[in-house]
């Protein structure tokens, strides 16, 4: 758990890290919808030969975004098994029993695979890049128009970034206590469904109770430095759009039509 990349850091000097939180987030938000919308190998490599270009512009290690994707391999084989013996096809090439894999099913699987592979780098790239002051500012910009409807932009883009901050903190807690519960005799390894579900409780219940101690924490720093919340508040830095941010845009939207009009391609 402590090998999760999302929500965190990583400072250094590149030209993504300079690039304006919100042309970030309006990158990351394209790149899904991006994902979604492609089906097929075509697509999903346009894709990934963009994120690899991200990625080593971004100056990010990429042995870092490949240890993000360990704590999903269990998502991620699930979502391929599913795919794999689920998906309707004539085209079989391995029956026996009740077990019947097609080439449909091993295509769809394999999409699903680079789909989730390709979402979670995306995602990790845009906080590793990003710092957290930085992309509350960005999510409270991209919603301030819904205050003319009294949606609380402020208040949500807060909310937000503390939730992503927390969740590398939160890991490091979880694997904190699973140690401290094994150095006690606990076995979380062993046994049926029940009997792993039983043996959760001694984890779940510390970590909780942690979680709102650091919450509780949290919230008297905010109040003893006089946090109100977006009324009277100014910027130390307020948030301009530079020239190499509206490039950033175009090649954004060029790049985003290319892998989507792919789908038409095949």
């Amino acid at each position: 758990m402590t090998r999760i990349t999302i929500g965190q850091f990583y400072p250094t000097n590149s030209p993504i890290h300079r690039i304006d939180a919100r042309v970030k987030l309006i990158a990351t938000f394209a790149h899904i919808a991006a994902l979604l919308i492609v089906n097929n190998f075509v697509g999903y490599g346009l894709a990934a030969l963009y994120i690899i270009n991200i990625i080593h512009i971004s100056r990010v290690p990429i042995k870092l975004l490949i240890r993000g994707l360990r704590p999903i391999i269990f998502m991620l084989t699930f979502a391929i098994t599913i795919n794999l013996l689920l998906a309707p096809g004539d085209n079989i090439l391995f029956q026996f029993a009740f077990i019947r894999i097609t080439m449909e099913g091993l295509l769809s699987a394999s999409q699903m695979a680079l789909r989730l592979v390709l979402l979670i780098i995306g995602t990790s790239v845009l906080t590793l890049t990003t710092s957290p002051i930085k992309l509350t500012d960005a999510i409270e910009s991209l919603l301030r128009p819904l205050k003319i409807i009294k949606v609380p932009a402020h208040d949500i883009a807060m909310m937000m970034t503390i939730a992503l901050r927390f969740i590398p903190t939160l890991a490091d807690e979880l694997d904190k206590i699973m140690k401290a519960q094994k150095a006690r005799g606990a076995d979380f390894e062993t046994g049926g469904i029940l009997k792993r579900a039983k043996s959760l409780v001694p984890i779940l219940v510390p970590l909780f109770v942690s979680a709102f101690k650091r919450a509780d924490e949290l919230a008297t720093a905010m109040e003893a430095r006089c946090y109100r919340g977006d009324s009277g508040r100014t910027k130390l830095q307020p948030m301009k759009m530079r020239p190499a941010d509206w490039v950033a845009v175009g090649i954004i939207v060029i790049v985003t039509v290319i892998i989507i009009s792919s789908r038409w391609w095949v």
